[in-house]
């Protein structure tokens, strides 16, 4: 069914009962599309620390599978749409793959559990294969559940509203982008405070499978509420699809211009004027005005390229900074929902105040010149995380690399002491001195080890436990704020309290002379020093990429609907997630392929290929001719109807360029950014 057929033709009609002017039905769509993007961006906001954290996957692997992923939920929507409208219909395909969806979800959840392999109880999975196929599968059947929908829910909202209540439909359409940002902020608020708890049968671990698992609820409270209305729907039967129509006469046209290739076959004005032997004039008119639109997105996944790295990059980027906002602690993962407010917040103001604001200025600030703007603004956010990470850099402790060895001294008297090495200057030692970490403690946790000088054994509360005389304990990990260490030598006992930042390693020292005072003077050592850069400096490219986006996207796709004929929207919204699903292989090929070291590099990298294929975008965009699709359509039409009735016409039809983009069909304005 296409969007300017009859929505009364090709439905089967559900009770026609109206809240305040509205079907009831939309009610339950509303609800449905909350809960599953709430479930989608929960569960992809603490997706990289997963395969970080839980199946202990380096930076570049993890980086590059959540790209893959990604990738994959933006290309199943074209396969979600051909089966759609040319098999099962918009209400079976959304009750099927939620289906699927949901069952992904669960799948993750459990993943995610340590428990299920944990034989020897230490509170690390032993066979990690287990978990990753599973995590595999569940991510699989989320991409195809996710994606195969995304295209359905929108359009069969809009069907639920009869041909009197435009304006309900409007409204409708915005509700429904509301709810998409609504789940979207709530969600990466909540999974990773879910993340950060502690959860285990037998070992409390960070508690993964409760931050999916609540995630996996939401979608199968989506289903159910999509199902519960089922009878109040009004159900289009599928009548075929426009992307396979497209498709076949293209297919058609470069066929047969191969077919009649030779000088003994007078050319034509464009190559797809050799489907007319088979296909409609108007129809062929339409898919050059797609093709035009199509060619300019070619540059266009370079600006997803950067974008979908706020959360991975940018995520991993965070778990090395100070999360401590004063009353407010924030984990790495939920420095995400900065975008979602900045998009609730910038969207108006660049609709009511920016762009009137640059009109009044007498400046031509077309569609395509937005979306420069929005390509260079994502780089220079990309400039900026550079910086913020040149900043973190010069915090991080220096380990040997792979073909180096580090050697641990240990003094434990009271007395420095000098140590000659072979081939080194000598090695002054103060008293309780060490080094000692081959790597910065993760997820933000501080490594702490006791070391006991004294003579005689001693406990220490917590995961310590008894430390022989002249002996040490092994590294514990201890979140971030005030914690208590009660040492005892079971006669006499004292309480130590220290405030702890993020990322930190220290050493403490009981000394020989100790005595069991109050306040348990003791000695400590900073071997690495905590955190020191703030969060709060993520803060400009956060703004950045999401002033691009606004700038980007949702001009992107007004200006796409625009220009396109209107039953080829969804030929054009295929195209779209295209970019999105391409921009994502990129940097998964940056990640396995480029290696680069330095991570302020490989950003400073990203943006300087944004920035080029900005220029280029820009020259396309300055050669580009607006048109009106419903104009060329209208002559096409005009000139069928003086064919028909045998009237001569030499009309020749031209796509002509627009005065202004003030032109644009205002009716298909997209007020929504995330999909």
């Amino acid at each position: 069914m296409t969007d300017n057929e009859d929505p009364k033709k090709g439905k089967k009609k559900g009770t026609n009962t109206e809240v305040c002017g509205y079907p009831l039905s939309i009610f339950f769509i509303v609800v449905n599309e909350f809960c599953e993007r709430f479930s989608y961006y929960g569960m992809r906001a603490v997706l990289v620390l997963y395969f970080t954290y839980f199946l202990r996957w380096d930076d570049d692997l993890a980086t590059s599978v959540y790209h893959a992923f990604v990738a994959l939920c933006y290309l199943t929507p074209i396969l979600g749409a051909i089966v759609a409208d040319s098999w099962l219909g918009k209400f079976k395909t959304i009750i099927y793959l939620s289906i699927v969806y949901a069952i992904g979800q669960v799948v993750m959840a459990v993943s995610a559990i340590h428990d299920i392999t944990d034989t020897n109880r230490d509170g690390v999975p032993d066979n990690m294969t287990f978990h990753v196929t599973l995590s595999m599968v569940g991510l699989f059947l989320i991409a195809l559940g996710t994606g195969g929908i995304k295209p359905c829910v929108a359009a069969f909202g809009g069907d639920q509203f009869a041909d009197h209540q435009e304006k309900q439909r409007r409204t409708f359409f915005s509700v429904f982008y509301l709810c998409i940002n609504a789940g979207s902020l709530l969600s990466t608020i909540i999974t990773p405070i879910l993340r950060a708890q502690e959860c285990g049968i037998h070992v409390a671990q960070k508690c993964y499978s409760m931050a999916f698992g609540v995630p996996a609820a939401l979608m199968v409270v989506a289903l159910v509420v999509f199902i519960v209305g089922s009878g109040m729907y009004h159900k289009t039967e599928p009548q075929g699809n426009i992307m396979l129509d497209v498709c076949k006469c293209i297919a058609f046209a470069i066929k047969n211009r191969f077919r009649h290739r030779g000088k003994a076959y007078p050319k034509r004005v464009h190559w797809m004027d050799w489907a007319e032997e088979k296909y409609d004039k108007l129809l062929i008119a339409q898919i050059k005005m797609v093709l035009k639109v199509l060619f300019l997105y070619i540059p266009l996944p370079m600006f997803w390229t950067l974008f979908d790295q706020k959360g991975s990059r940018w995520t991993l980027q965070a778990t090395t900074m100070d999360g401590n906002f004063g009353l407010l602690i924030l984990q790495p993962d939920q420095m995400q929902t900065v975008n979602p407010i900045l998009i609730l917040t910038l969207v108006p103001i660049m609709d009511s105040v920016i762009y009137p604001l640059i009109k009044k200025c007498g400046l031509n600030f077309t569609p395509l010149r937005r979306m420069t703007v929005g390509m260079f603004l994502a780089a220079m956010a990309f400039v900026a995380a550079a910086l913020v990470q040149i900043q973190i850099d010069k915090t991080l402790p220096t380990f040997p690399s792979a073909s180096q060895s580090q050697l641990k001294l240990l003094n434990m008297g009271s007395n420095p002491l000098t140590v000659a090495l072979p081939n080194n200057s000598p090695v002054q030692l103060a008293a309780a001195q060490t080094d000692d970490l081959n790597k910065k403690p993760q997820q933000g946790n501080n490594a702490i080890r006791f070391i006991n000088g004294m003579d005689t054994a001693v406990s220490v509360s917590g995961d310590f436990g008894l430390i022989e005389a002249s002996s040490y304990s092994n590294y514990s990990l201890i979140q971030n704020g005030k914690s208590s260490f009660n040492i005892s030598s079971g006669v006499q006992s004292c309480e130590y309290t220290r405030e702890f930042g993020f990322g930190s390693s220290y050493m403490f020292l009981i000394p020989s002379n100790f005595t069991f005072e109050q306040n348990c003077q003791i000695m400590e050592t900073e071997d690495i020093k905590p955190n020191s850069v703030h969060m709060a400096y993520q803060i400009p490219q956060y703004f950045l990429i999401t002033a691009g986006e606004v700038v980007f996207s949702v001009t992107g796709l007004e200006f796409s609907y625009s220009q396109a004929p209107s039953n080829m929207k969804a030929v054009l919204q295929a195209g779209w997630l295209f970019t999105v699903a391409i921009g994502n292989f990129i940097v998964l090929i940056v990640a396995e392929l480029a290696q680069i070291p330095e991570q302020w590099a490989e950003y400073v990298l990203f943006a300087s290929l944004l920035v080029a294929v900005c220029v280029v975008f820009s020259i396309m965009a300055y050669f580009y001719k607006y048109i009106d699709p419903a104009e060329i359509e209208a002559e096409f039409r005009e000139k069928d109807d003086k064919d028909y009735t045998g009237q001569p016409d030499k009309k020749e039809i031209d796509m002509v360029k627009n005065n202004s983009s003030e032109n644009y069909d205002k009716d298909h304005k997209v007020n929504q950014t995330k999909m």
